[in-house]
């Protein structure tokens, strides 16, 4: 009975190719995992080798009758649809007769991806999840020019090391978030590399017409600005354009997908794939749209004060990923769930009617994103870091701090170096001075009686309190804390 139980519990799982995103709570005395969310990955049935294509064949709730559920339709339910070339692609999508096989373009302008990227990620995984192939492509020659597109000035020119530095990471972040899954990733620069300019001329620029390439959106914004647009930005539609092209011709690519952002350069290359190899009508080119990430007063998602939300944890530590989501508010939460996870609809209802509530948890919402996101592209090691580090980082809790936790948040939190000898018996009230969490002693007095100063996460009720051998984690740091948010990392050096 427990193991039909568990079988028909694991039917509600969706996978993201291997990484399992989870809607049920399970409960285990045997995992050492002690977050809700791990456990119910850790206890999934599917949690093992087998591909997220493979496992929607055989699971009957994603299907219509034994059919895949319809691509195109899923994505406009979720809001991540934007515009499509031909409503021909929503028949063929609901079709088990063609697989589809799409692809979306990632310019490696950065050693990392950041959160506007992650749409593109999301929409290549719900193809895959509805029995379609996907091809990520990275843009090793397209970022040697540089889009132009939602830019008021020309982009700054990368040198040959930095675009493979970058390309490497890009790599890197793919391999993480698809895993074994059969994502195909290209890089453009290898049909680029030996394209002469007269063949281009030849090949490709004898079929583009000049009032058609200024009629584009970002081209018309450029060209009106004070900056002006370069022949090279301006050249750089036709080379997206070729790229599907190529990709069709070669790959069996019929649907480019992009941000709306990108619809001008889509329509480049189904306009170029029309005129040049001139398909028939039951083999044509698509081009698929989603919205921009915005917040609901219309700003943009995924910036940051300190910049951009970047998906490799080399330049955003999971903590402070998972943080990003955790603060959303309420305004956003719900929309961001339905775009950036893969629950079910009914149970993102079901969030939200519970926020109406009254005993609603605050943040209940806004947990569950951020565990559904940094899971999905950190993974359990990833997710299971910000947890614990969330968790034991706040100021209360009974969490055991040690070395590793807060060095995990080092590097999002001020922090300084000291002696050995400036921190031993020093008064907690001048230490937290000296390492800049209070301006003056006075002001850290008067939060210390208001019970909001913290050692370690225990309060300090004692303005008399001094620095003990045993208060240095591990021997070697100190964290001091002002209320809940502000945090100084002292490291004893």
């Amino acid at each position: 009975m427990a193991a039909a139980a568990a079988a028909a519990a694991s039917r509600t799982l969706l996978c993201s190719h291997q990484k399992l995103i989870t809607s049920s709570i399970y409960s285990t005395t045997t995992s050492k995992i002690t977050h809700p969310f791990l456990h119910r990955i850790k206890n999934s049935a599917f949690f093992s080798s087998i591909s997220c294509v493979q496992q929607l064949q055989s699971d009957p709730q994603t299907q219509t009758h034994g059919r895949h559920p319809n691509v195109v339709d899923t994505l406009e339910r979720r809001g991540l649809l934007e515009s499509i070339t031909s409503d021909n692609l929503r028949s063929l999508a609901s079709s088990n007769e063609k697989t589809l096989k799409v692809y979306c373009g990632f310019d490696p302008t950065a050693e990392s991806l950041h959160l506007g990227n992650l749409l593109g990620i999301i929409v290549l995984s719900w193809f895959l999840r509805c029995g379609h192939q996907a091809v990520a492509l990275i843009g090793g020659a397209t970022a040697r020019v540089g889009d132009p597109s939602g830019k008021s000035i020309e982009r700054p020119e990368l040198d040959i090391d930095t675009l493979e530095k970058n390309i490497l990471g890009i790599r890197k972040t793919f391999s993480t978030i698809f895993g074994s899954s059969n994502v195909v990733i290209l890089n453009n620069y290898d049909w680029w590399k030996d394209f002469s300019f007269l063949d281009f001329l030849k090949q490709v620029g004898r079929f583009a017409r000049i009032g058609t390439m200024i009629a584009k959106e970002s081209v018309k914004k450029r060209l009106e600005s004070e900056q002006g647009l370069s022949f090279t930005e301006f050249s750089y539609q036709l080379l997206q354009g070729y790229d599907f092209l190529y990709l069709f011709q070669n790959k069996g690519v019929n649907v480019q997908i992009g941000g709306s952002d990108q619809w001008g350069n889509i329509t480049a290359g189904t306009e170029l794939i029309r005129k040049i190899l001139q398909p028939d009508s039951d083999n044509e080119a698509y081009g698929l749209t989603f919205p921009l990430l915005l917040k609901s007063d219309g700003s943009k998602f995924g910036k940051s004060e300190d910049g951009a939300i970047w998906l490799s944890p080399s330049m955003l530590s999971p903590y402070k990923f998972y943080q990003y989501f955790f603060s959303v508010p309420d305004a956003d939460v719900i929309r961001f769930l339905r775009i950036l996870t893969f629950l079910d609809l009914e149970e993102i209802d079901e969030l939200e009617k519970d926020m109406k509530r009254p005993g609603y948890v605050p943040n209940t919402a806004q947990r569950r994103l951020a565990e559904e996101v940094t899971h999905f592209v950190h993974g359990e090691d990833g997710l299971n870091e910000a947890v614990k580090a969330t968790e034991a980082l706040r100021p209360g809790a009974e969490t055991k701090l040690d070395w590793k936790t807060i060095e995990a948040i080092a590097e999002d939190v001020p922090s300084c170096s000291l002696a050995y000898d400036q921190v031993l018996n020093v008064s907690l009230v001048d230490l937290a001075v000296s390492a800049g969490l209070f301006e003056s002693k006075s002001a850290a007095r008067r939060l210390l009686k208001q019970g909001g100063v913290y050692l370690n996460n225990n309060r300090v009720d004692s303005e008399s309190k001094r620095i003990e051998p045993q208060d240095i984690v591990d021997d070697k740091v100190l964290l001091l804390s002002a209320g809940k948010k502000n945090k100084v990392v002292v490291r004893i050096a």
